[in-house]
């Protein structure tokens, strides 16, 4: 199985600007675990998960007060479409992060994350034989 397969098409992306707080509450109307971060005066992307969100807060910071730009992972690893999921979940692992933005050529074109690999794998995985 690949990439392609098991990536969410639809993605939230936000703005630097945006505050913990805002993003949050969209990542939670969306019912997702991250936001892609564009940043049109860097032309670059990053990622802000929930985990970003919880450590902030957690360390006292005010969500409404915080930006995005401030806790954005931009040394993102990229993942393409035609990853295998093994490779997706490998380069999860060997980096410690829970979703890899898809790119195809220089354009995001989703998000994988390891809920989703595990959607797809557990079917395949967990079947009990007859």
């Amino acid at each position: 199985m690949l990439v392609r397969d098991a990536m969410s098409t639809v993605v939230l992306t936000i703005g630097p600007a945006h505050t913990l707080r805002q993003a949050a509450r969209l990542m939670s109307a969306r019912r997702v675990g991250a936001a892609i971060v564009l940043d049109p005066d860097t032309c670059g992307l990053g990622i802000l998960t929930e985990r970003d969100v919880l450590d902030a807060v957690g360390a006292g910071l005010d969500p409404d007060c915080e930006h995005a730009h401030d806790h954005t992972t931009t040394d993102v690893v990229f993942a393409a479409p035609a990853w295998t999921l093994e490779e997706a979940a490998t380069a999860m692992v060997r980096g410690g992060f829970r979703h890899l933005i898809v790119l195809d050529g220089r354009d995001p074109v989703g998000v994988v994350s390891v809920r989703d690999i595990i959607r797809l794998w557990a079917p395949a995985r967990t079947a009990v034989p007859a």
